[in-house]
């Protein structure tokens, strides 16, 4: 039982804790066949972690976005600022903030407890996140109150990333530290979790329903001490009570289409089917809770929102019977190409030829780009060889991001594919091939996060029109279309770059 350098939890053989590694090949086997975008997994049995992998351009160093993820860290601030003190679980959510009660607002308002905020039970019909995040102002409070409670709070649930949110501004008002920073010396740091970065709001409120980034070990710590019932290392972390609590079914969310999205809800924890829990996040960021099988599995992802029961299905097909009590024989033959599988594992760069017969002729020259949303104004690729260099301007200045061939090139952290959900520039990771003669295509991976975007660039003549796709987002999936035309001096001729 040893702990690899640089990381905390101790590894050992899956077969030494029950589980044998025959069949987390098949599981890993599974994801990449059935599942289009896994970026990173990692396996605990009775607190070791038995098998764990990432999709290059993904490593174990690097954070990643885990969006509603956020929501169960936020639950652990809420218990925690109960135990000590600051304030009750039937606390009136209106007593946090006297200043922003609303107007003309019915009795029902008065009824909504702390508890109700926890358990997506507001009463209101509708997530608030949209009327908090699109208010001119930025004051997502206010956005928050402008949504009518419309049923008895506690009756009815409605996944309610603004409720969230509020949680947080709660923890910030009654303790004075934003949430982040409360949880820093209380959770972050007894877990060895080193680099914890969360989004705020633009009133400077953590921003608790999304925006938190940690690594999958990070995660995987987080699963391990619930499962432990807040104890960690020999000393509570988290009463007993909160844990029992908040990952119980509070409320009933049977009319969930999914299965695992209708067993019920706890305090921002979901229920699943086999006696499990988890947190998770949109995309497929999970930290998956088995206390039957003393187990935590936890997967970051990029996959379609329609898409995130399946990888759970697998869970609960492969993994889960698969546990077995005692420690099974050790299998070396299986145990090597277990480990050759999980050194080997990635994420495929850009597909085609390294050269065109064309680079030459169009390498270095500027293009305008008609108006886009993407806000580009000028773009510009530079090829050397196999090489290639994307010059992009903006508004903001420019932007370069290499591309390499039949290899992911790190690139500085870019503004330029920037999602609504995102809180900061991220790093990239890009390669690019030419598709056919006169179209090159990049694939520039927002490493931190689920996004990718593909930007194949057709060279028709003197125009090229770039044709922009992302893997997945919460908003229209249809391409962008950009077309642009040599910058020219007036005298006619095409600028060149450096």
């Amino acid at each position: 039982m040893t702990a690899t350098a640089g990381h905390d939890l101790p590894r050992t053989s899956p077969e030494r804790q029950g589980v044998a590694s025959a069949t987390i090949l098949q599981f890993i086997e599974a994801l990449e066949s059935q599942i289009q975008e896994i970026h990173s997994f990692m396996l605990l049995r009775r607190g070791l972690v038995v098998a764990e992998g990432w999709w290059s351009p993904s490593a174990p160093e690097q954070p990643h976005l885990l969006f509603s993820l956020s929501k169960s860290f936020t639950s652990t601030a809420v218990g925690l600022a109960i135990a000590e003190g600051h304030f009750a679980i039937d606390d009136p959510m209106l007593s946090f903030f006297p200043d922003e009660t609303p107007v003309g607002g019915n009795e029902l308002w008065a009824a909504l407890r702390v508890r109700h905020l926890l358990s997506m039970s507001t009463g209101q019909a509708e997530d608030t996140w949209s009327s908090m995040v699109d208010r001119p102002d930025g004051d997502w409070i206010k956005g928050f109150f402008t949504v009518p409670v419309l049923h008895a709070p506690g009756s009815h649930f409605v996944y309610n990333t603004g409720a969230t949110y509020m949680l947080s501004a709660i923890v910030q008002r009654a303790t004075g530290l934003k949430l982040v920073d409360y949880l820093g010396p209380r959770l972050f740091a007894p877990l060895g979790i080193e680099r914890a970065a969360w989004g705020d709001s633009p009133q400077g409120i953590t921003a608790g329903g999304i925006g938190l980034s940690l690594t999958t070990e990070d995660i995987a710590k987080f699963g391990q001490l619930y499962l432990q019932k807040g104890m960690w290392q020999g000393r509570p972390l988290l009463p007993e009570g909160w844990v029992e609590a908040a990952t119980s079914s509070q409320i009933s969310n049977s009319a969930g289409v999914q299965p695992d999205w209708s067993q019920g809800y706890g305090y921002q924890f979901w229920r699943c089917r086999h006696g499990a829990y988890r947190g998770d996040g949109v995309f497929g960021q999970y930290c998956i809770v088995m206390p039957e099988q003393d187990a935590v599995l936890v997967m970051t992802s990029g996959l379609d929102i329609f898409d995130m029961q399946q990888p759970l299905n697998l869970v609960w097909d492969i993994l889960l019977p698969a546990m077995r009590p005692d420690a099974l024989p050790e299998d070396a033959a299986v145990q090597a190409a277990l480990s050759r599988k999980l050194s080997s594992l990635s994420r495929t760069p850009a597909q085609g030829q390294a050269i065109s017969p064309l680079a030459s002729s169009i390498s270095g020259r500027t293009y305008a780009v008609d108006g886009n949303a993407l806000g580009i104004e000028t773009i510009r690729l530079s090829f050397a060889g196999a090489d290639c260099t994307l010059h992009v301007r903006t508004e903001a200045g420019e932007e370069t991001i290499p591309c390499g061939y039949g290899q992911w090139q790190r690139g500085q952290p870019t503004a330029l594919f920037r999602q609504p959900l995102l809180f900061d520039r991220t790093p990239i990771m890009s390669s690019g091939a030419w598709t056919a003669d006169d179209v090159f295509t990049l694939i520039v991976r927002l490493v931190e996060t689920p996004f990718y975007h593909t930007l194949v660039c057709h060279f028709m003549g003197d125009e090229l029109l770039i044709e922009s796709r992302i893997n997945v987002s919460l908003e229209s999936l249809k391409p962008l279309l950009l077309l642009a035309h040599p910058l020219e001096h007036e005298s006619g001729l095409a600028v060149s770059g450096d």
